[in-house]
């Protein structure tokens, strides 16, 4: 019999947030990192709804630090083109 894993697991997002944390946005990838090891485990305890809410915390981490990457990319493009 198989203990702690049911269908309905959350995500954890585990390898965006190590992506992050290596291109975009290191401060908000390692809260992220923390974030997504934290629904990996409450999934493997079978604690469904805390592992939503931590999967749910991680994946708005990600977004976010996506797009200040990206626009932290932008910016250093823009003045390097024009300075």
């Amino acid at each position: 019999m198989e203990q702690g894993h049911t269908s309905s697991s959350a995500p954890s997002y585990l390898a965006w947030s190590i992506f992050n944390t290596l291109c975009c946005c290191l401060p908000l990838g390692i809260a992220a990192i923390v974030c997504s090891c934290r629904a990996q485990d409450l999934n493997a305890l079978g604690q469904g709804a805390a592992a939503q809410d931590a999967s749910k915390t991680a994946r708005n981490l990600n977004v976010i630090g996506l797009v200040f990457g990206i626009i932290l990319i932008i910016i250093v493009i823009v003045l390097t083109v024009f300075l």
